[in-house]
């Protein structure tokens, strides 16, 4: 399966609008962003989990990163609560599941099979004091990839200039990014060359972003 994998192409999903689609596993839902592959995949999604439904223990052969944008996440390695952000490298494993259920940003294959390095973080803690109406926060930085946080003020702009190619995620509130508004959910890849530039809607926002990342993109090493 291939779904937004043209990387040379700027991509928009609003993924409110999409209708959730069944996992293999009952109880669990999702919503595809981009994907190279099948089951096993290069694949950035939002996931859905009903109270008490769960995954059946895996490893993560390519590695998984993933937020928690609703409810709890849950593993035999702790409760993972609403705004945590999650880094498990190739060759970890666990058993995921929700108990009050949740929803989560994942992306899967994405990573430098000889990374090791595991954590996870609050990423409301990581932020640093306010610039211009902006709060940002340093997830995560190594040679492919520089992963940040921001907390945008009503009206605030930000601009990133995407070198490697660029995503966002609005994980709440709104922006405005080449005329188009982006509200909960919604998420955007500009290619290498092109800029991020957007401006914050009256709610304010709060936003996820990857760089440097797209041309280290491939399909998964099955």
């Amino acid at each position: 399966m291939e779904l937004n994998a043209d990387f040379n192409t700027r991509v928009v999903v609003h993924s409110n609008d999409i209708e959730w689609q069944a996992s293999p596993m009952p109880g669990v839902d999702r919503r595809m962003l981009d994907r190279i592959g099948g089951e096993v995949a290069r694949a950035t999604t939002i996931v859905r989990y009903a109270p008490d439904s769960k995954f059946s223990a895996h490893t993560h052969t390519g590695g998984e990163e993933f937020i928690v944008l609703e409810g709890v996440f849950q593993d035999e390695h702790g409760d993972y609560p609403t705004g945590t952000y999650v880094r498990n490298p190739p060759t970890t494993a666990h058993t995921p599941g929700s108990s009050p259920g949740c929803t989560i940003f994942v992306k899967l294959w994405q990573f430098d099979l000889a990374d090791r390095n595991q954590f996870r973080k609050s990423m409301a803690d990581e932020l640093g004091d306010k610039t211009n109406g902006v709060a940002s926060a340093e997830l995560h930085r190594d040679d492919r990839e520089v992963v940040t946080y921001h907390q945008l003020d009503e009206g605030a702009s930000y601009t990133n200039s995407g070198s490697g190619g660029l995503e966002m995620l609005v994980i709440t509130g709104s922006v405005i990014e080449g005329g188009e508004t982006l509200g909960q959910n919604s998420w955007l890849r500009l290619p290498e060359g092109q800029t991020l530039s957007v401006k914050a809607g009256q709610t304010g926002a709060k936003i996820w972003i990857k760089a440097g990342h797209l041309p280290f993109a491939k399909p998964p090493a099955v």
